[in-house]
């Protein structure tokens, strides 16, 4: 970054500050993770110069005949990577993916059926303060009171409103979706059936997790998560979804271009297609698999260390922890591991008593810190040290006598996380820890 130190050294300083933030912490949030230095050139590469609205051989400016390549190159990998006749590289993020999708299966005004935002799924699905429910009809299913899946309840809900798009995707749901009892249902009510795997992404192109390919019509997805790309999104056509509406894949392209967009990011394209050839390798499936291992182990420790787990554990990428058995806010937990260089988010949990900004829950996930190497091993190291530093907050609370209320002002709980021993214990072995396993180059 020679040029940029010299051009702007703030921003060159924030960005080594940066770099040196997430050589020194554990990246624990479910959907982050970290790009290939191949990967990183290609989006920081001389593509970003170019202006390329329409598709390959249909553009509408000249000197087109690179950037063709490299777009139909990523198109041809994300067939060949998830089985589909159909993929779209051209949309700039996942949100803006999902409302394509459903413009390409129905009109705005129509109903779509997505899990709620509070019980693991997302803004897109449905959520009132999301476009899903500004420009559709919105319904949404939950969990049971198990924290798992209801497809009983899903199809009774589906029957009685008689959605156009049934969405079967999570963003914090700790078990394996059953596409094919989805699929049922769609067909049931003769729905569209969409799968948004943002998060699956990576563990089913890894042959780790069970493909929704043949039992849904469309299937969505980021790039950046499990998939370990940069930030970008897919929109696939299945052969399903093509003998329900032959001209789905067409009006899939057209809902990206012109409808939502204007020109596509042609150095995240070639990012996309870097990881895509990434994740054909046999070190990437042993990779989506130690992702699942590694999470599996995470979870049996933390139960044994008195967490309540949503659905009782994981078997994903991605674990869910219900504080209320520990009288702490998320909030405050998010906050004290982050002081202790575990980086994890803040979540809703099924059922929440406590309003989103302030829930009862935390999310986390190993795809990150698998890809730095971790193994079992350290899965129970860490989720140790978190234990201990629960164990440590709820004493301080209790001592200090710190009501709910209390705790949802800052001041109160950096008062608790202050005092904690815990934390600075725990800091030091995970500065060690990521000594030991280094921000990767190449996978």
């Amino acid at each position: 970054m020679k040029y940029l130190k010299k051009t702007d050294s703030q921003i060159y300083s924030l960005i080594k500050a940066e770099e040196k933030r997430q050589a020194e912490t554990l990246m624990m949030i479910p959907s982050e993770n970290m790009s290939s230095a191949a990967t990183l050139e290609a989006v920081g590469s001389c593509l970003g110069n170019k202006y390329a609205e329409g598709y390959p051989f249909k553009r509408y400016y000249q000197g087109q005949e690179v950037v063709d390549q490299i777009e139909t190159v990523a198109i041809e990998r994300a067939k060949k990577v998830f089985d589909v006749p159909h993929a779209n590289v051209q949309a700039h993020s996942g949100s803006p993916a999902n409302l394509a999708a459903y413009l390409a299966m129905t009109k705005p005004g129509a109903k779509i059926m997505g899990l709620d935002l509070s019980h693991g799924g997302h803004l897109t699905h449905g959520a009132k303060a999301s476009a899903s429910s500004i420009f559709f009809k919105s319904a949404s299913y939950v969990l049971g009171e198990d924290g798992k899946m209801d497809y009983n309840a899903i199809e009774k809900l589906a029957l009685k409103e008689k959605p156009q798009v049934i969405v079967a995707g999570i963003t914090a749901y700790p078990l394996q979706v059953d596409w094919a009892k989805f699929a049922k249902i769609a067909d049931k009510v003769n729905a569209f059936l969409m799968a948004d795997i943002a998060h699956l992404a990576g563990l089913v192109a890894g042959g780790a997790y069970p493909s929704p390919v043949p039992h849904v019509h469309l299937v969505t997805t980021t790039t950046h998560k499990t998939l370990r790309g940069p930030r970008g999104a897919l929109i696939m056509v299945t052969n399903k979804g093509l003998k329900k509406d032959p001209d789905l894949a067409k009006k899939v392209d057209q809902a990206v271009f012109p409808r939502l967009q204007g020109g596509p990011h042609m150095n995240a394209i070639a990012g996309i297609a870097v990881a895509l050839k990434e994740a054909q390798t046999a070190s990437f499936k042993r990779y989506a698999a130690k992702v699942i291992k590694n999470s599996q182990a995470m979870a049996e420790q933390l139960i044994k260390e008195g967490f309540e787990l949503v659905a009782g554990g994981s078997n994903t990428h991605l674990i869910l922890i219900d504080l209320k058995n520990k009288g702490l806010l998320g909030n405050t937990v998010a906050e004290a591991f982050e002081a202790a260089n575990i980086v994890l988010n803040r979540n809703s949990v099924p059922h929440d008593p406590n309003p989103p900004f302030y829930p009862s829950g935390i999310r986390m996930g190993t795809p990150g810190i698998t890809t730095r190497g971790m193994g079992v091993r350290e899965m129970k190291i860490i989720a140790k040290c978190m234990g201990e530093i629960v164990e440590d907050l709820v004493q301080i609370k209790e001592k200090e006598d710190i009501q709910l209320d209390q705790e949802k002002k800052a001041s109160v709980r950096q008062k608790i996380i202050a005092q904690s021993k815990e934390i600075k214990k725990t800091k030091k072995i995970i500065k060690n820890l990521c000594r030991q396993y280094s921000l990767p180059k190449e996978f």
